[in-house]
């Protein structure tokens, strides 16, 4: 009887840490399983410039929402946005594709409009500003400083 009541106890042990586990990785996965809390945006840029599935998406500073999907559409970087439920955006809202530091990973940034009709499921945000290129303004730097600095022809 004694081993018999141990069995079940180990058994009940390892039945909550499969649950536990189950659960970190839906959450850390971020599968929801509960239907949805999010309502998806698209967004056109002319290069997302690394920009990675699960990235970001931030509204002062404050996570909102995640990337999707990157795709191409029309020659264009198609951006598949999905935002926490309790995130009104508006028609005039802008998204621009940012760098966290220096070199760090890219992240959409929303910055809010003014508008009183709201952005619904499945719509698209209009204003977008496609990411700088750090590698290609310090070509332009350099050689810029190149041509000023080099001796007058003769």
């Amino acid at each position: 009887m004694k081993t018999t009541d141990l069995e079940l106890f180990v058994g009940f042990l390892v039945f909550c840490f499969v649950g536990v586990l189950g659960y970190a990785s839906l959450h850390l996965g971020q599968v929801n399983l509960m239907g949805d809390r999010e309502y998806a945006l698209l967004a056109n840029f002319t290069t997302v410039g690394g920009l990675q599935n699960g990235a970001a998406v931030e509204l002062a500073g404050v996570k909102i929402g995640r990337v999707e999907q990157v795709g191409l559409e029309n020659y264009q970087a198609r951006v598949r946005l999905k935002i926490h439920n309790g995130i009104a955006l508006y028609e005039d809202t802008k998204a621009a594709i940012k760098t966290k530091g220096l070199i760090g990973e890219r992240y959409v940034e929303i910055i809010p409009g003014k508008s009183t009709t709201p952005l619904v499921s499945g719509a698209r945000i209009r204003d977008t500003e496609a990411p700088v290129d750090i590698q290609e303004l310090i070509a332009k730097f350099i050689f810029g400083n190149v041509e000023n600095d080099s001796p007058p022809r003769q």
